[in-house]
């Protein structure tokens, strides 16, 4: 079989899985391709088991001879894909037990409103700040990169200004609105995270969105990048908006986490946590966010290592815009939609969650 019959027969897993309205899709050896529809794994029994000649076909027919090549030594290569009709994908093709895999997530490239996508009013505020740290957290498949894309593209046609986004690798490709938008990719057009803010400093950027921050040279560079006057977007795997400053900070070494705090109480604005929960109709999944607005109040006690008393001020400040997920949860019940069950499964302060639901029911 030649490379664009695997290409072909890669376009149409691809399809398939659209078809099905799957987030993501899994293919290992010997193993029939397995979709994530609405959260839940199920195998496509009705699909050609994978071999592995085949799957080897497949990755030599999608990377590059630069990205095979790293999957090779690295065992390991992410990249971004279009399909035949421009949709776009994220791809990880990787070994495991010595033979390859892949996993394969949809981006609808399309971008939506927060309304659309059931996000918050408080993304515009915070989509309209002039600099500063934001970061989005949440488990791996909770809908940060959709979310922060939301509110890139929201930025895009409301600021004449420059976007610099750094990714690896890019997900969601945006266009000239009102802002120049320019994505650099890492491995294609950098070589790290870090190189990348670096070199920042001297395009002239207003906007910039980090994917991932990985070690503590991109922490590093990230929090002076906000510090000297630009808006910084960055991702963090953690699904607590207050245990994410703690975490921050803790990655640091000790001698250097006093520094970080401080520079964290002046140039932190916001921390948005994501979780996508299965909606009471049982089709899709609702976007349930925890939110933190940093006020004077909150970096103080940033500063005074008092982050126990965040949660408080996150409790009775939901006039700034703050929200627990407790709060977020309620919310989402007394709109009915997602289900008191569910809610009290993605929380450990349950009386925190019906004291919110009484006084939303009020």
């Amino acid at each position: 079989m030649n490379s664009h019959s695997y290409t072909q027969q890669f376009e149409t897993l691809l399809a398939c899985m659209l078809a099905q309205g799957a987030s993501d899709m899994h293919g290992s050896v010997n193993v029939a391709p397995v979709l994530r529809i609405q959260g839940d794994l199920v195998e496509q029994v009705q699909l050609p088991v994978l071999e592995k000649h085949t799957l080897l076909g497949m990755a030599e027919a999608i990377l590059s001879v630069e990205q095979f090549e790293h999957l090779t030594h690295q065992r390991s290569c992410d990249l971004g894909y279009s399909n035949q009709n421009g949709e776009r994908f994220r791809l990880n093709f990787y070994f495991e037990r010595g033979n390859l895999a892949f996993a394969a997530r949809a981006l609808n490239n399309a971008f939506c409103t927060f309304e659309e996508l059931g996000l918050p009013a408080q993304l515009a505020v915070i989509a309209g700040q002039k600099d500063g740290l934001v970061l989005v957290t949440g488990t791996t498949g909770s809908g940060k990169s959709t979310t922060l894309a939301s509110m890139i593209n929201k930025i895009n046609e409301e600021r004449a200004c420059h976007i610099l986004t750094i990714e690896d690798p890019i997900e969601f490709v945006h266009t000239n609105k009102k802002a120049v938008v320019h994505q650099r990719e890492v491995g294609e057009d950098v070589l790290s995270f870090a190189d990348a803010i670096r070199s920042a400093m001297r395009e002239d950027p207003d906007v910039m969105l980090l994917g991932e921050m990985r070690d503590l040279e991109t922490m590093h560079a990230a929090i002076t990048a906000a510090e000297t006057g630009h808006l910084v977007f960055a991702t963090l795997h953690t699904n607590d908006a207050v245990g994410v400053i703690d975490r921050l900070v803790g990655m640091f070494p000790g001698d250097l986490q006093n520094t970080v705090r401080q520079q964290l109480s002046m140039s932190l604005r916001a921390v948005v946590t994501q979780t996508l929960v299965q909606s009471a109709d049982g089709v899709g999944r609702i976007p349930v966010n925890e939110i933190l607005m940093v006020n004077p109040a909150v970096s103080n006690l940033i500063r005074e290592q008092n982050s126990s008393q965040i949660r408080s001020v996150m409790e009775t400040g939901r006039a700034q815009g703050n929200q627990t997920l407790e709060y977020a949860l309620a919310l989402r019940v007394k709109s009915k939609l997602i289900t008191r069950e569910k809610a009290l499964q993605l929380t450990s302060r349950k009386e925190q969650f019906e004291n919110a639901l009484k006084v939303l029911n009020r």
